[in-house]
C-alpha cells in the first residue's frame, strides 16, 4: 500500500483491522514506517457485473457509490447528520439496489430507495427545494415518486 502522506510504497503494516458495512468491506487503520503517520484503508468485494444507472434522457452510466455519497451529504448539509447516519443511508441503497439482481436500475429507482432509507425528512425537502415550491410541492413530489396518485396536501 502507498502512504497517502510520504508516497512511499510498501513500508506500512496494518494495526487494527475489523469488518465494517455488515461484513461486506473491511476497514484497516495502517501506520507508514517511514513517515510514522496513520491512514486508513477500505477493502470491499470488486463486483464483477458493473451495474449500470439509466438516467431520464435514456443515457447509462456506471453506477458509483461516491457520486451517491456526496449528493447524500449535499442533501444533508446544514443539518445535524452524522457522517455515519450518511454512509449507513449509502449502504442500504447500495444493498437494497444489488438485492434487485438487475444490471441496470433506473435512476428514479435509486431516487426512490434513498428516500425510502432516509429517516431524516427534513434533508429530503433540501434535496428537492431546487425543483419543489413549498411543502405542499414535497408532498407532491414524493407521492409521485411513490406512485401513488390522487395525493393531497
Amino acid at each position: 500500500m502507498r502512504c497517502p502522506y510520504c508516497h512511499v510504497d510498501g513500508k506500512d503494516r496494518v494495526i487494527d483491522s475489523r469488518p465494517v458495512e455488515d461484513g461486506h468491506a473491511i476497514r484497516r487503520r495502517r501506520v507508514c514506517e517511514n513517515c510514522s503517520r496513520r491512514y486508513t484503508t477500505y477493502e470491499r468485494i470488486e463486483e464483477t457485473v458493473r451495474l449500470q444507472v439509466v438516467k431520464k434522457d435514456g443515457t447509462r452510466v456506471p453506477f458509483d457509490r461516491n457520486k451517491l455519497l456526496a449528493g447524500v451529504q449535499k442533501a444533508c448539509y446544514k443539518r445535524p447528520v452524522p457522517g455515519e447516519k450518511v454512509a449507513k443511508i449509502v449502504d442500504a441503497v447500495e444493498e437494497e439496489i444489488s438485492r434487485t439482481g438487475q444490471r441496470e436500475v433506473e435512476s428514479r429507482l435509486i431516487g426512490e430507495i434513498v428516500i425510502g432509507a432516509s429517516a431524516y425528512l427534513g434533508t429530503l425537502l433540501v434535496f428537492f427545494s431546487k425543483r419543489v415550491a413549498g411543502i405542499k410541492g414535497f408532498v407532491q413530489q414524493t407521492a409521485r415518486l411513490r406512485g401513488v396518485s390522487g395525493a393531497r396536501a
